[in-house]
């Protein structure tokens, strides 16, 4: 019996770091680590961004497929890797600088606006994360916001208005605010190839680790089910690379 006991245990031992190793394996640079996003309507799920902030995906909605926060490509990402989500700071229809749709004003949506509030010199005292995802731009360009050029200081108000500019200070910003956490941003498929372009030579230069997106699955141009199951997949291939 105390041997059949004893077996039993080892058995038990053994599937269990077996499991571990497994879910280790996923991706190491993540395990375990505190994460953040800064984002737009693809990373939003109502209850599960700041108050106020415009939301995308709910379970009433039957504009995609995707009913249920365990389906968004952070949770999967949080799920597979065992990696902590700390802030979701991501507002549906939002841009990085401050020019909206129709040319209107959108600094109270902007990622620079946002992330002073969720990840910057108001949270100075806070919990940090070791890995920012900023998952941004397709606002941009579907609102054809001006792209502007890269510009690397001396930023006037008038400068964040143009895409290029707001992403240098952006950059510049969450640096400068949380030392020495990993920055990874994302871009959505089939965008301007000048905002490609142009972000990667952003990305370059603030030592941004970029990772253009690819074969989304998508319903009224966001994504589905298996969209949000490719995002998350390709930014753990991307990550394991690294």
């Amino acid at each position: 019996m105390k041997k059949s006991l004893f077996i039993l245990a080892l058995l038990l031992s053994a599937t269990f770091f077996s499991a571990y190793a497994k879910k280790e394996s996923v991706c190491s640079a993540l395990q375990g680590k505190n994460i953040s996003i800064l984002g737009d309507s693809y990373s939003t799920f109502i209850g599960w961004i700041p108050q106020g902030y415009a939301v995308w995906y709910n379970p009433t909605s039957n504009k995609t497929d995707v009913h249920q926060v365990e389906d968004t490509w952070w949770w999967q990402l949080c799920d597979k890797t065992d990696c902590t989500l700390l802030v979701n700071s991501s507002y549906s229809g939002s841009t990085i600088g401050n020019t909206g749709y129709k040319g209107a004003d959108a600094t109270h949506s902007s990622f620079i606006t946002r992330m002073k509030k969720d990840m910057g010199q108001e949270r100075v005292l806070q919990a940090k994360p070791q890995i920012i995802f900023v998952f941004g731009g397709t606002n941009d360009c579907w609102a054809n916001a001006p792209l502007g050029k890269p510009q690397y200081d001396n930023w006037s108000t008038d400068d964040l208005y143009q895409t290029f500019p707001a992403s240098c200070y952006m950059f510049h910003y969450l640096k400068k605010w949380n030392p020495g956490c990993r920055i990874v941003f994302l871009s959505n498929s089939e965008l301007k190839e000048e905002f490609y372009t142009g972000m990667k030579e952003i990305c370059d230069y603030y030592q941004v680790e970029y990772l253009p997106l690819k074969d989304i699955g998508k319903q009224s141009r966001h994504p589905n089910i298996e969209g949000m199951k490719s995002i998350c997949n390709q930014i753990i291939r991307f990550l394991n690379r690294k």
